[in-house]
């Protein structure tokens, strides 16, 4: 019976993917239609960028995480140590994750479970990526008190995954050319918690947008910022809008342990990567594509990348195909959101 489910639950995603939704109003709709058959207490979707794997967007399903627990889930999602992160998942190619499928010892000290589920008196969680040609564009969490999730909803979930990818990437397009900019760039500085302690009035006017969610993402950048090796983290987020805007991360170096966030408007430049692979272009054909978007003819492009001018010219016609173009000058125009 659930394949049958996940059949028509795939048709619906599809068409969804094409009515011309952002990212945020497709998860929506598709919330819908997956808890047809995966009930849940708290259902949260997430836009993920494939280069960064850092989350994007959030939409949440009929009932919402109360806020004070929202930073507690942001710092557990980046801070590298909690089992079944989502960049985790993405990683492994693992699309489907149950929480109890982790060895006891992981589970009784998830910190997810015990900071979050457990104060809300929820014992179960599954999580899954939405992975498409090998790019991670969402991912979703499920959780509720009892009973757990079953195997058949695990497998429903890992059918209808792919669908969800490649309509959530359909939605990034969308998204990234509706871009129309926002406010000047902007400076936070934070405490070791993501706690600001000064901030620009610049900055105040992306806080006044964002609303409470500013907090929540100023805590996960700083997170990220103080678990990355080189001290450095950025995520490209969606404002409620559909704009795009850069936070990047940088601990100082102290004994207060700050971090300085700069936040502004993400430009053409900034979209660029996630609209190629929005477009399926694969890996050499995003490299070429680049090389064009730069000016390059197709000598220079064949010497720098060492490959024949004629492979060169092979990539460029799928790539028109992909994007709905015919010529370089219109690929360009095309990807370049302004």
């Amino acid at each position: 019976m659930w394949e049958g489910r996940a059949r028509a639950a795939r048709r619906d995603i599809a068409a969804l993917g094409t009515a011309g939704l952002g990212v945020a109003g497709l998860h929506a709709a598709a919330i819908e239609v997956v808890e047809r058959v995966v009930g849940s207490e708290l259902t949260c979707w997430a836009g993920i960028d494939p280069a960064t794997l850092v989350i994007s967007s959030m939409t949440s399903g009929a009932d919402r995480i109360p806020d004070e627990y929202e930073p507690r889930l942001a710092e557990t999602e980046y801070a590298g140590t909690v089992p079944n992160s989502f960049a985790e998942m993405a990683r492994t190619s693992h699309p489907v994750a149950r929480l109890s499928d982790l060895p006891h010892r992981e589970v009784v000290g998830h910190r997810r479970l015990n900071e979050v589920w457990r104060p809300l008196g929820i014992e179960h969680e599954v999580r899954t990526t939405f992975v498409v040609d090998g790019d991670c564009w969402g991912a979703a969490g499920f959780v509720r008190s009892g009973p757990d999730f079953s195997d058949r909803e695990l497998e429903f979930l890992s059918a209808v995954a792919p669908a969800i990818g490649a309509a959530t990437r359909v939605a990034v397009r969308t998204d990234a050319h509706g871009y129309r900019g926002g406010a000047g760039p902007s400076i936070v500085v934070t405490d070791p918690t993501g706690t600001p302690r000064a901030i620009t009035a610049a900055a105040r006017s992306w806080q006044d947008e964002l609303g409470p969610r500013f907090g929540v993402l100023l805590k996960a950048v700083v997170t990220g910022t103080r678990a990355a090796v080189s001290g450095t983290f950025e995520a490209r987020l969606q404002t409620p809008s559909g704009g795009w805007i850069l936070m990047q991360g940088s601990r100082l170096i102290g004994e207060d342990e700050e971090v300085v966030v700069t936040i502004e408007p993400a430009s053409g430049r900034h979209l660029l990567g996630m609209l190629l692979a929005a477009y399926g272009l694969t890996a050499r054909e995003r490299e070429i594509c680049l090389e064009v978007i730069a000016g390059r003819t197709t000598t220079a492009i064949a010497g720098r990348l060492a490959i024949s001018p004629y492979t060169i010219q092979d990539h460029l016609k799928s790539a028109f195909a992909k994007v709905g173009v015919r010529s370089r000058g219109e690929l360009v125009a095309t990807l370049r959101p302004e």
